[in-house]
């Protein structure tokens, strides 16, 4: 049985009955199910995600739209069609409407899955890495809608940072702009998704799921924006992907964009594709580590806030 009380927001029973008592839950986005790992291994990863947050002693929450319908929540025949639909759509919060009119299925992207999480009452969420500001922003202006979302939507988002693609000076620069939050957790520097560092300092440095849930009572309490809380968790450092290698790679991929003239929102899976190819699949496993990090982390954020 589901919450059919919202028409186009159903949560499952699980999730319902932890929001109710005040239990903690985690919002999990499934764009990296449908788009980001090939069959059958994103059904392993899902679950798995899923697995990390339980035996933190939290409830997951993975989100996507099926047949129109935001589920918040996914039991295993919907986790298990996530997986496996062809032609999934992939959807940022700009495209909800319209799939809940024309009974359209898609995975979720981190600005649909924050602004979802948040409707449905969950406060914590954990994903890879986030979108940005593209590279050669000043020609294009090409910027992941996830930036604005994050600017209005009251949430904490546990993550490696931005993909490494990506303008990150720009995108940090942006981020302070639109009054988002940044934490370093455990680092003075934010994350470089696949790395383990950027370079690029960040302002504030957290050691504790206790202090990111501390953050966010204070964003509560002193109110005005509501934006986001983003927690820069790295990857570990012996599970990075070699920098040398990942230079070398994403400057050959670059190249090869602007040869073959990719652009818009072909331009992100088209270089994420070339590294994952062209570093014989261990971006991939970089990036999975990332996610693994950033969901156990993100399970210990929600118990500490659940105290409140």
């Amino acid at each position: 049985m589901r919450d059919t009380a919202d028409p186009i927001l159903q949560q499952s029973d699980e999730v319902a009955e932890a929001l109710a008592a005040g239990a903690p839950v985690v919002a999990l986005e499934s764009t990296i199910i449908s788009h980001g790992l090939p069959q059958p291994r994103n059904l392993e990863v899902a679950r798995e995600l899923e697995g990390i947050v339980r035996e933190a002693g939290a409830v997951p929450a993975t989100i996507a739209v099926l047949d129109g319908v935001a589920r918040v929540g996914l039991d295993e025949a919907e986790l298990e069609r996530v997986a496996t639909e062809p032609g999934l759509r992939k959807l940022g919060q700009r495209d909800l409407p319209v799939a809940a009119a024309l009974k359209a299925s898609g995975a979720t992207t981190v600005s649909a899955t924050s602004f979802l999480a948040a409707r449905a009452g969950i406060r914590i969420f954990a994903t890879g890495g986030l979108g940005g500001v593209h590279r050669g922003w000043t020609q294009d202006q090409d910027e992941s809608a996830d930036l604005d979302t994050l600017a209005r939507t009251r949430i904490t988002v546990v993550c490696a940072g931005v993909k490494s693609i990506l303008d990150v000076p720009a995108t940090l620069q942006r981020l302070e702009t639109r009054g988002v939050t940044v934490a370093g957790y455990r680092t003075d520097t934010f994350p470089g998704f696949y790395l383990h560092s950027s370079g690029e300092p960040i302002d504030w440095r957290i050691e504790s799921p206790e202090q990111a849930a501390a953050i966010m009572r204070g964003q509560d309490s002193f109110g005005g924006q509501e934006s986001a809380l983003i927690v820069a968790n790295p990857v570990p450092v012996d599970r990075q992907l070699d920098p040398v290698l990942h230079d070398r790679v994403l400057a050959e991929a670059l190249a090869a964009a602007e040869r073959e003239g990719v652009t818009g929102q072909a331009i992100t899976p088209f270089l994420l594709g070339y590294l994952v190819r062209g570093t014989g699949g261990a971006s991939l496993e970089a990036n999975l580590a990332a996610v693994r990090g950033n969901t156990a982390l993100a399970a210990l954020i929600a118990l500490r806030w659940a105290e409140r």
